[in-house]
């Protein structure tokens, strides 16, 4: 399977997908340019992740993903007096913060997304694009599915409150909040129910 995203375009909250092998920057790149030339592109989230080529994947994906995104939007007409010419969204990890035995190379790679963000932040700032992040903690994916149903209750158990997985319909949302608060810029928002995770 190759490592892919889907880029979404359109307005007035109506999108369609673009599906792009985020390792290929020239694919990447292209995507971003056919979004272009169908609507301005104000909004763009990586979220693509893998455990196989976990860096070039989660990583330089995210960073395909944003300088296409970045490019196409810095051309674009501002859409206030500030200059804003909208936003990106990069998906980290709470494993960013908190990696378990046997993860060091996925925590690395959601660490390294985490630092782009306020960094990339400050580089796109004059381009009137904002960079935030989001990092999940347990999310109730069709990955999960298929997982033992006592380690599932393990993991809910370790969430502060509500004691769940998180549902991808309040990663969307948050992704939402993200995009339409003008002023949140270079952060990372935790979406865990105060979930820390142990060592193991």
């Amino acid at each position: 399977m190759r490592p892919a995203c889907r880029i979404r375009i359109g307005r007035n909250r109506n999108f369609w997908d673009l599906p792009v092998d985020v390792t290929d920057a020239a694919a990447v790149g292209q995507a971003v340019q056919t979004a272009q030339q169908s609507a301005p592109l104000r909004v763009a989230v990586a979220c693509a992740g893998l455990f196989a080529s976990t860096v070039n994947v989660n990583l330089v994906g995210s960073f395909h993903v944003l300088a296409a995104a970045a490019e196409q939007m810095a051309h674009n007409e501002p859409l206030d007096d500030d200059g804003q010419r909208e936003a990106v969204v990069l998906t980290s990890s709470v494993a960013a913060f908190e990696g378990q035995v046997g993860q060091a190379v996925y925590s690395a790679s959601k660490g390294g997304v985490y630092s782009l963000v306020l960094t990339a932040a400050r580089d796109l700032a004059s381009k009137g694009v904002r960079v935030n992040g989001i990092a999940p903690g347990i999310v109730n994916t069709p990955m999960m599915a298929g997982i033992d149903e006592k380690f599932r209750t393990e993991l809910e158990s370790r969430v502060q409150f509500p004691k769940r997985l998180a549902q991808p319909e309040e990663f969307a949302a948050l992704v939402s909040t993200l995009i339409d608060s003008d002023y949140l810029n270079g952060e990372t928002v935790r979406l865990d129910g105060g979930l820390r995770m142990p060592p193991r």
